[in-house]
């Protein structure tokens, strides 16, 4: 666009100045309408103002203008873009997105901070939360499941900062997970048959490394016959058995009233007969929960948390039970652990962009303050990348010990045969 940008400005503001709002609310659903409506307005506020305007430019004002009424702004063809899994505004003209687990910026600009920050408070104010001066931070979910935070001045510093990450409408299998390099077959049949004999997993990793997706996963092969709920934060869950009972907490409103936390989701839970409880994420004091409810019969029960190996994974639920504020020992803590969770699963994203699954272990028991973990599987990197820059190595088979819980729990649902198979006989 010729257009410079004190007229873009100037010719945003008469337009918005001029739009009659109930006109425009009609023609929301129809681009084309809308954009030939933006044409009208925009050559009215061409001759108040005097502004010479070619053609082209009318045109890209007009789709400027009818992109932000609908809502996302220059963002619109970037929500738009399946290969997009993630976007960052870091004010009005650095806006970068994820694309195949890398980061790159791209040619989207904003006209200006204020367009930017109208745009923000529209997104936010569609999910009934606002944004201003006394609430400059705000964490929501849209109304498609994409996950959205905003932060404006005075918090950020070089203009109004949004991120949102998109809610995915296709769900990988672990045939997927395979063919993308993040597991081997033998892992996969491992965790289908650890899923199928009801233990209880947590799914380790950082922001962005496919936990959500990995629990998709694992979540399908979980018997039609049992009762499942679900606690998410942002609902991405998608379970295609038939008895289903979804939740999702709730920030507070407006008027800061009306919170649903995790924790009371869980609580309310364990009063509704669930078979399995799949919490989407556990962060803070709902752990407790979580492994009461995993202690007292509702096996098979899942869960990510955030945690660089599966070590700290131990570490970080220690801490968050302790957030409950329960005065329990922390040798009680750990006993709570060893007997609940089965299975660590540690996911992490690879610099090169990909994700893998770096550990499959087991927990085994407690030795002093030492909680025992087992590898069943682990990644282990040749230090080499191939032609395409992508990191070389290979998924290690480490076996079962004969004790090992999972073999116990293969033995109760006749499964005991599939699992040698995987460890080639060596349990």
């Amino acid at each position: 666009m010729s257009l410079s940008k004190e007229n873009q400005i100037l010719l945003r503001e008469g337009v918005l100045k001029n739009i009659e709002i109930a006109k425009i609310e009609q023609l929301i659903e129809d681009r084309y309408a809308l954009v030939s409506e933006m044409n009208s307005v925009i050559e009215k506020v061409v001759e108040q103002e005097d502004i010479y305007l070619t053609g082209g430019d009318q045109r890209a004002m007009a789709e400027i203008m009818a992109d932000e009424i609908v809502g996302f702004g220059p963002l619109r063809v970037l929500i738009e873009d399946d290969t997009v899994s993630d976007i960052l505004v870091n004010g009005p003209d650095k806006i970068f997105v994820e694309r195949y687990g890398k980061l790159e910026i791209t040619p989207c600009r904003f006209i200006d901070n204020a367009q930017l920050t109208d745009v923000a408070r529209r997104l936010v104010q569609r999910v009934g939360r606002r944004l201003d001066a006394g609430q400059p931070l705000v964490d929501a979910r849209l109304l498609d499941g994409s996950r959205l935070n905003v932060a404006i001045s005075p918090i950020t510093l070089d203009g109004t900062a949004i991120s949102i990450r998109k809610f995915s409408r296709h769900h990988l299998g672990f045939q997927e997970l395979i063919d993308s390099g993040a597991l081997s077959s033998a892992m996969a049949d491992f965790l289908v048959i650890a899923a199928r004999c009801r233990a209880n997993i947590i799914i380790s990793g950082g922001t962005g490394s496919g936990k959500t997706t990995l629990l998709n996963a694992l979540s399908a092969y979980i018997d039609e016959n049992e009762r499942i709920i679900t606690m998410e934060d942002a609902a991405e869950l998608r379970l295609r058995q038939p008895h289903v009972l979804r939740m999702e907490t709730r920030m507070a409103g407006i008027e800061n009233t009306g919170k649903v936390s995790m924790r009371a989701l869980l609580i309310n839970s364990l009063r509704m007969r669930p078979d399995r409880i799949i919490v989407g994420e556990c962060r803070g004091e709902e752990a407790f929960e979580m492994l009461q409810a995993m202690n007292t019969g509702h096996d098979g029960s899942m869960s990510t948390l955030h945690a660089n190996s599966p070590r700290d994974a131990i570490s970080r639920l220690e801490n968050m039970v302790m957030m409950a504020g329960m005065g329990i020992p922390i040798e009680s803590i750990r006993r709570n652990i060893i007997s609940a969770i089965n299975i660590i699963i540690q996911v992490s994203r690879l610099n090169d962009g990909s994700r893998k699954i770096m550990n499959i272990s087991e927990v085994m028991g407690i030795e002093g303050e030492h909680v025992i973990l087992q590898n069943i599987f682990t990644f282990e990197s040749r230090d080499k990348r191939n032609s395409d820059g992508r990191i070389q190595g290979d998924f290690v088979n480490h076996g079962l010990l004969v004790r090992s819980s999972i073999m116990q729990n293969a033995t109760l649902f006749n499964l005991t045969e599939e699992l040698k198979q995987i460890f080639n006989m060596r349990v």
